[in-house]
């Protein structure tokens, strides 16, 4: 018996791969989670939406575009929201590119890049990262073609955690095509202490093709509702939007991202413990004698090749998360269980 045929598109997209399940939620540094509850009266505001769940969300998402303005100081119409900064991703990609043209992007770096390009039909360029594990800006613009719409920058880097200057972000932008999307994916951006760090949203007002990725899920501790948005040129925003599905956002998930910008010192407590963590756990990893990379997100990476999967093993009950044949990505988590991590690191070391 015959079945229905996919889009060919399909045939060689990996189905993404999630961290590792832990035993508790504790041990789980396999996800990049933050390790902290919701924020300060972020549960009291998604409780009460709970009460009309009965009724569609606002198809709209006028409160959480309303408070986006408010902290960015931008119209409301530069935002698009959706199910994660992922989910704006693919809808952008939707929106602008087809079959015959190209999306580049480091490798490696987030792992559902090549799904969300491929599902597009275009040709997708990876551009190996550089033995430091950051981006290699000018192989990238080396890649560039009159047939590229799409460029991706994820910095802080995921797995790897550098990130990319504000000198190199410069001169990427200089040297594409008006044309051409460049997409700054800064899902990590709350954890970077670096001064020379590049900002997307610093180009954006001169640069009508640079588009910024931010999330709920990561420092804001949101990522079980599912939260992203990019910043983005009116036009284009408005593209973005036209390609996400309506009602994506939840009235329960809007009213806790709300709630969450209203908690700044809170936010900015929590951040700074998962950063000094970060510190103590890189400098840690380094006096055991590990080559780890400069890292300014919420995760050290190892780079353990053909190893990585054997590693991840001895961590457990630990989880953390392998890449077959590149690495090991181990996210800050709470002290103590850090120290597990840490104590099979130096075992293994041994």
């Amino acid at each position: 018996m015959s079945t229905p045929n996919a889009r060919r598109a399909l045939d060689d997209i990996p189905v993404y791969k999630p961290g590792k399940p832990a035993v508790s939620d504790h041990l789980k540094l396999s996800s990049n989670e933050n390790p902290y509850p919701p924020l300060p009266g972020v549960m009291e505001q998604a409780v009460k939406e709970l009460g009309r769940v009965n009724r569609y969300p606002d198809a709209g998402t006028a409160d959480l575009y309303a408070a986006l303005a408010r902290r960015y100081d931008l119209p409301p119409e530069r935002f698009a929201a959706s199910t994660g900064s992922v989910a704006v991703l693919f809808s952008l990609l939707t929106a602008f590119c087809e079959a015959g043209d190209e999306i580049i992007y480091a490798w490696r770096s987030f792992e559902a890049y090549p799904i969300g390009a491929d599902l597009t039909g275009a040709r997708t360029i990876r551009v190996p990262l550089r033995p430091d594990a950051t981006h290699d800006i000018d192989a990238m613009i080396a890649a560039v073609t009159e047939r590229t719409r799409v460029i991706l920058v994820c910095s802080p880097n995921n797995p790897t955690g550098p990130v990319v200057t504000q000198a190199e972000l410069e001169r990427l932008v200089d040297a594409v095509p008006d044309d051409v999307i460049l997409v700054v994916d800064e899902a990590y951006n709350e954890f970077v202490r670096r001064e020379d760090a590049a900002s997307g949203l610093n180009l954006a007002e001169d640069h009508p093709n640079v588009v910024v990725l931010r999330t709920f899920s990561k420092a804001y501790g949101l990522a079980g509702l599912r939260v992203g948005y990019a910043i983005a040129a009116t036009d284009v925003a408005l593209s973005i939007r036209k390609a996400i599905a309506p009602f994506s956002v939840t009235d329960v998930a809007q009213a806790a991202a709300v709630a969450s910008l209203d908690a700044v010192d809170e936010l900015a407590e929590r951040v700074e413990a998962i950063v000094a963590e970060r510190v103590r756990v890189l400098a840690a990893l380094r006096d055991q004698g590990w080559d780890v990379p400069d890292t300014e997100a919420n995760f050290v990476w190892l780079p353990l090749g053909d190893d990585a999967l054997e590693f991840a093993a001895a961590c457990d009950p630990v989880s953390v998360r392998p890449f077959a044949g590149d690495g090991v990505r181990i996210s800050i988590g709470e002290p103590d269980v850090n120290d597990q991590f840490l104590a099979v690191a130096a075992r293994w070391r041994s």
